[in-house]
Protein backbone atom coordinates (compact mmCIF):
# COMPACT_ATOMS: atom_id res chain seq x y z
CA UNK A 1 0.00 0.00 0.00
CA UNK A 2 1.18 3.50 -0.85
CA UNK A 3 0.99 6.28 1.76
CA UNK A 4 1.40 9.95 0.90
CA UNK A 5 3.09 11.88 3.73
CA UNK A 6 2.79 15.67 3.34
CA UNK A 7 4.88 17.45 5.97
CA UNK A 8 7.11 20.52 5.56
CA UNK A 9 9.36 19.72 8.54
CA UNK A 10 12.05 17.37 7.25
CA UNK A 11 12.72 15.59 10.54
CA UNK A 12 9.03 14.92 11.16
CA UNK A 13 8.55 13.79 7.55
CA UNK A 14 11.45 11.35 7.80
CA UNK A 15 10.24 10.12 11.18
CA UNK A 16 6.76 9.41 9.84
CA UNK A 17 8.24 7.72 6.78
CA UNK A 18 10.35 5.45 8.99
CA UNK A 19 7.33 4.46 11.13
CA UNK A 20 5.21 3.71 8.06
CA UNK A 21 7.96 1.81 6.24
CA UNK A 22 8.50 -0.34 9.32
CA UNK A 23 4.78 -1.18 9.18
CA UNK A 24 5.10 -2.23 5.54
CA UNK A 25 3.81 0.78 3.61
CA UNK A 26 5.45 2.38 0.57
CA UNK A 27 5.92 6.06 1.47
CA UNK A 28 5.51 8.98 -0.94
CA UNK A 29 7.05 12.03 0.83
CA UNK A 30 5.94 15.59 0.01
CA UNK A 31 7.45 18.77 1.47
CA UNK A 32 4.46 21.03 0.77
CA UNK A 33 0.82 21.03 -0.28
CA UNK A 34 1.42 21.52 -3.99
CA UNK A 35 3.85 18.60 -4.16
CA UNK A 36 1.34 16.51 -2.21
CA UNK A 37 -1.43 17.19 -4.74
CA UNK A 38 0.89 16.40 -7.66
CA UNK A 39 1.94 13.10 -6.05
CA UNK A 40 -1.65 12.20 -5.26
CA UNK A 41 -2.67 12.71 -8.90
CA UNK A 42 0.28 10.72 -10.26
CA UNK A 43 0.61 7.92 -7.70
CA UNK A 44 -2.97 7.40 -6.43
CA UNK A 45 -1.92 6.48 -2.88
CA UNK A 46 -4.05 4.23 -0.67
CA UNK A 47 -3.61 6.46 2.37
CA UNK A 48 -2.74 10.10 3.15
CA UNK A 49 -1.06 11.73 6.18
CA UNK A 50 -1.32 15.53 6.13
CA UNK A 51 0.23 18.35 8.11
CA UNK A 52 -1.99 21.45 8.36
CA UNK A 53 0.52 24.30 8.38
CA UNK A 54 2.41 23.92 5.10
CA UNK A 55 3.71 26.64 2.75
CA UNK A 56 1.67 27.47 -0.34
CA UNK A 57 -1.32 25.13 -0.13
CA UNK A 58 -2.16 24.22 3.47
CA UNK A 59 -3.36 20.85 4.68
CA UNK A 60 -7.04 21.81 4.85
CA UNK A 61 -6.97 22.87 1.18
CA UNK A 62 -5.11 19.69 0.21
CA UNK A 63 -7.71 17.59 2.03
CA UNK A 64 -10.60 19.34 0.26
CA UNK A 65 -9.04 18.83 -3.17
CA UNK A 66 -8.23 15.19 -2.47
CA UNK A 67 -11.81 14.62 -1.29
CA UNK A 68 -13.10 16.06 -4.58
CA UNK A 69 -11.01 13.52 -6.50
CA UNK A 70 -11.45 10.56 -4.17
CA UNK A 71 -14.17 10.60 -1.47
CA UNK A 72 -13.00 7.33 0.06
CA UNK A 73 -9.22 7.48 0.48
CA UNK A 74 -8.26 7.50 4.20
CA UNK A 75 -6.79 10.79 5.45
CA UNK A 76 -5.14 11.48 8.81
CA UNK A 77 -4.13 14.98 9.90
CA UNK A 78 -0.91 15.07 11.92
CA UNK A 79 -0.43 18.61 13.18
CA UNK A 80 0.85 20.87 15.95
CA UNK A 81 -2.46 22.78 15.74
CA UNK A 82 -4.19 21.26 18.75
CA UNK A 83 -7.17 23.59 19.17
CA UNK A 84 -10.53 21.83 19.16
CA UNK A 85 -11.73 23.95 16.23
CA UNK A 86 -8.84 22.67 14.09
CA UNK A 87 -9.82 19.07 14.83
CA UNK A 88 -13.47 19.82 14.10
CA UNK A 89 -12.64 21.49 10.78
CA UNK A 90 -10.31 18.67 9.80
CA UNK A 91 -12.93 16.01 10.46
CA UNK A 92 -15.72 18.04 8.86
CA UNK A 93 -13.84 18.40 5.57
CA UNK A 94 -13.27 14.67 5.36
CA UNK A 95 -10.33 13.53 7.50
CA UNK A 96 -10.64 10.14 9.18
CA UNK A 97 -8.51 11.00 12.22
CA UNK A 98 -6.39 13.76 13.79
CA UNK A 99 -3.08 13.23 15.60
CA UNK A 100 -1.49 16.08 17.59
CA UNK A 101 2.26 16.70 17.59
CA UNK A 102 4.41 15.78 19.37
CA UNK A 103 3.32 12.18 18.95
CA UNK A 104 4.60 8.80 20.04
CA UNK A 105 5.39 5.94 17.68
CA UNK A 106 2.84 3.64 19.32
CA UNK A 107 0.08 6.24 18.97
CA UNK A 108 0.78 6.77 15.27
CA UNK A 109 0.93 3.01 14.60
CA UNK A 110 -2.34 2.41 16.48
CA UNK A 111 -4.17 5.21 14.64
CA UNK A 112 -2.86 4.15 11.24
CA UNK A 113 -3.83 0.53 11.81
CA UNK A 114 -7.30 1.57 13.00
CA UNK A 115 -7.98 3.69 9.91
CA UNK A 116 -6.50 1.00 7.65
CA UNK A 117 -8.84 -1.60 9.14
CA UNK A 118 -11.89 0.61 8.64
CA UNK A 119 -11.07 1.27 5.02
CA UNK A 120 -9.31 -1.86 3.76
CA UNK A 121 -12.39 -4.05 3.50
CA UNK A 122 -14.20 -1.48 1.36
CA UNK A 123 -11.15 -0.61 -0.75
CA UNK A 124 -9.00 -3.74 -1.25
CA UNK A 125 -6.37 -2.58 -3.74
CA UNK A 126 -2.79 -3.70 -3.18
CA UNK A 127 -3.30 -6.14 -0.34
CA UNK A 128 -4.96 -9.53 -0.58
CA UNK A 129 -7.81 -9.18 1.91
CA UNK A 130 -9.22 -12.73 2.03
CA UNK A 131 -8.78 -14.48 5.38
CA UNK A 132 -6.51 -17.53 5.44
CA UNK A 133 -5.19 -20.16 7.81
CA UNK A 134 -1.57 -20.79 8.70
CA UNK A 135 -0.70 -23.29 11.41
CA UNK A 136 -3.28 -22.92 14.17
CA UNK A 137 -3.92 -19.27 13.28
CA UNK A 138 -6.69 -17.65 11.26
CA UNK A 139 -5.33 -14.46 9.68
CA UNK A 140 -7.68 -11.61 8.69
CA UNK A 141 -5.68 -9.17 6.50
CA UNK A 142 -8.49 -6.61 6.41
CA UNK A 143 -8.39 -6.45 10.22
CA UNK A 144 -4.58 -6.60 10.53
CA UNK A 145 -5.15 -9.38 13.05
CA UNK A 146 -4.66 -13.09 13.58
CA UNK A 147 -6.74 -15.26 15.90
CA UNK A 148 -6.01 -18.42 17.83
CA UNK A 149 -9.27 -19.42 19.46
CA UNK A 150 -10.33 -16.46 21.60
CA UNK A 151 -6.89 -14.86 21.44
CA UNK A 152 -6.47 -11.86 19.10
CA UNK A 153 -2.99 -10.96 17.81
CA UNK A 154 -2.19 -7.53 16.33
CA UNK A 155 -0.32 -7.58 13.01
CA UNK A 156 1.35 -4.96 10.86
CA UNK A 157 0.83 -4.77 7.12
CA UNK A 158 4.28 -6.32 6.64
CA UNK A 159 3.44 -9.17 9.05
CA UNK A 160 0.39 -9.95 6.92
CA UNK A 161 2.43 -9.92 3.69
CA UNK A 162 4.99 -12.27 5.19
CA UNK A 163 2.41 -14.74 6.49
CA UNK A 164 0.55 -14.65 3.16
CA UNK A 165 3.78 -15.48 1.31
CA UNK A 166 4.55 -18.43 3.59
CA UNK A 167 0.98 -19.73 3.46
CA UNK A 168 1.04 -19.67 -0.37
CA UNK A 169 4.19 -21.80 -0.38
CA UNK A 170 3.69 -24.62 2.17
CA UNK A 171 6.68 -26.90 2.49
CA UNK A 172 8.90 -24.67 0.35
CA UNK A 173 12.08 -23.13 1.72
CA UNK A 174 11.96 -19.44 0.80
CA UNK A 175 15.33 -17.72 0.56
CA UNK A 176 15.93 -14.35 2.17
CA UNK A 177 16.05 -12.42 -1.11
CA UNK A 178 12.66 -13.79 -2.18
CA UNK A 179 11.07 -12.83 1.15
CA UNK A 180 12.64 -9.38 1.19
CA UNK A 181 11.61 -8.66 -2.42
CA UNK A 182 8.02 -9.78 -1.77
CA UNK A 183 7.52 -8.17 1.63
CA UNK A 184 9.88 -5.18 1.64
CA UNK A 185 10.10 -4.43 -2.10
CA UNK A 186 12.84 -4.84 -4.69
CA UNK A 187 14.11 -1.29 -4.11
CA UNK A 188 14.60 -1.81 -0.38
CA UNK A 189 18.22 -2.18 0.77
CA UNK A 190 18.03 -3.93 4.14
CA UNK A 191 20.79 -4.64 6.60
CA UNK A 192 21.84 -8.26 6.86
CA UNK A 193 19.74 -8.71 10.01
CA UNK A 194 16.52 -6.94 8.95
CA UNK A 195 14.58 -10.08 8.08
CA UNK A 196 15.86 -12.19 10.98
CA UNK A 197 15.00 -9.47 13.50
CA UNK A 198 11.50 -9.07 12.06
CA UNK A 199 10.89 -12.83 12.13
CA UNK A 200 12.11 -12.98 15.72
CA UNK A 201 9.65 -10.29 16.82
CA UNK A 202 6.78 -11.85 14.85
CA UNK A 203 7.44 -15.26 16.40
CA UNK A 204 7.07 -13.77 19.88
CA UNK A 205 3.50 -12.83 18.99
CA UNK A 206 2.27 -15.73 16.87
CA UNK A 207 4.14 -18.83 18.07
CA UNK A 208 3.02 -20.80 21.13
CA UNK A 209 6.71 -21.39 21.88
CA UNK A 210 8.91 -18.84 20.05
CA UNK A 211 12.03 -20.87 20.87
CA UNK A 212 10.51 -23.91 19.13
CA UNK A 213 8.55 -22.30 16.27
CA UNK A 214 6.01 -24.39 14.38
CA UNK A 215 4.65 -21.76 11.96
CA UNK A 216 7.79 -19.99 10.75
CA UNK A 217 10.68 -22.44 10.73
CA UNK A 218 14.29 -21.56 10.02
CA UNK A 219 15.99 -23.29 7.10
CA UNK A 220 19.69 -22.82 7.88
CA UNK A 221 21.69 -21.36 5.05
CA UNK A 222 18.53 -20.59 3.05
CA UNK A 223 15.77 -18.69 4.81
CA UNK A 224 12.39 -19.73 6.25
CA UNK A 225 9.61 -22.24 5.65
CA UNK A 226 6.05 -22.98 6.68
CA UNK A 227 5.56 -26.74 6.74
CA UNK A 228 1.81 -26.64 6.01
Amino acid sequence: MKVLVAEDDELTRKGLAEILEDEGYEVLPAADGREALDLFAKQEPDFVCLDIMMPGVDGFAVCRQIRERDPGVPIIFISAKSEEIDKVVGLEIGADDFIVKPFGVREVVARIRAVTRRCMSARPRRVESEAFGIGDLEVSPAELRARRGDESIELSLRDVKLLQLLARNPGKALDRNTILNECWGIDYLPSSRTLDQHISQLRKRIERDPKNPQIIRTVHGVGYRYEG
